[in-house]
């Protein structure tokens, strides 16, 4: 018989991917945040964060893609382990796995001033990302409630679901009317964050009371 050190339960795989996702997570915000000292020449009323791939440091802000792309790697891994079974649920967790290949082609193909097809894949992940997200939130935001370890998270992400669906359609409201379109960008962007992380450490509590079950 094997034993373990008082206090310190088995760490799971799953808990892993999570500790990962939120690395990730975190060090996107970072590059963002690093960003916005580094070129204090974009004026945050009026441009876009993808913008700061061009230009001087591009390469942060291609790196901050990166790790969103392993990020959502991280969570498609880990809520495929401990994520709610209902059908709702796993197919939010499908479509971190796309996310985690079309940030990956965001970081790849930057935006261009000019008409090019870097700009147009670009364009075209933009798309496909923001239309995953909402959907992920949403699906599961459904699904936390058919399993008694995430149903009390469940309140919390619809709130964060909600506010994204807010905050999406004020950012092509503001594109639209040409006015503070780059705050509402950010603003989204902070959204988005602030929920990947959620649901990154209710993944990592979730593991962990599985693992002090097993």
């Amino acid at each position: 018989m094997t034993t373990q050190n008082l206090g310190n339960p088995p760490r799971s795989t799953s808990t892993f991917f999570a500790t990962t996702a939120i690395a990730c997570f975190a060090y996107f915000v970072l590059a963002l945040l690093l960003l916005h000292v580094l070129r204090p020449d974009r004026a945050l009323t009026t441009s876009f964060i993808s913008g700061y791939a061009l230009g001087p440091y591009g390469w942060v802000m291609t790196t901050a893609w990166l790790a969103m792309s392993g990020g959502c790697l991280m969570l498609l891994l880990g809520l495929t382990r401990s994520g709610p079974r209902s059908g709702a649920a796993r197919f939010g967790t499908f479509l971190f796995g796309i996310l985690t290949l079309s940030v990956l082609l965001t970081a790849i193909f930057p935006p261009s001033k000019n008409p090019s097809i870097s700009g147009e894949f670009h364009t075209i992940t933009f798309f496909v990302n923001v239309t995953c997200f909402l959907l992920a939130s949403v699906l599961l935001s459904v699904g936390f409630g058919s399993d008694p370890r995430w149903r009390a998270f469940r309140r919390t992400a619809a709130a964060l679901a909600s506010l994204l669906v807010f905050a999406l359609v004020l950012q092509f409201l503001m594109v639209y009317l040409d006015v503070l379109d780059g705050l509402a960008n950010r603003f989204f962007a902070t959204v988005l964050i602030v929920w990947l992380l959620a649901i990154s450490i209710q993944l990592r509590a979730v593991a962990r009371d599985s693992a002090r079950e097993a």
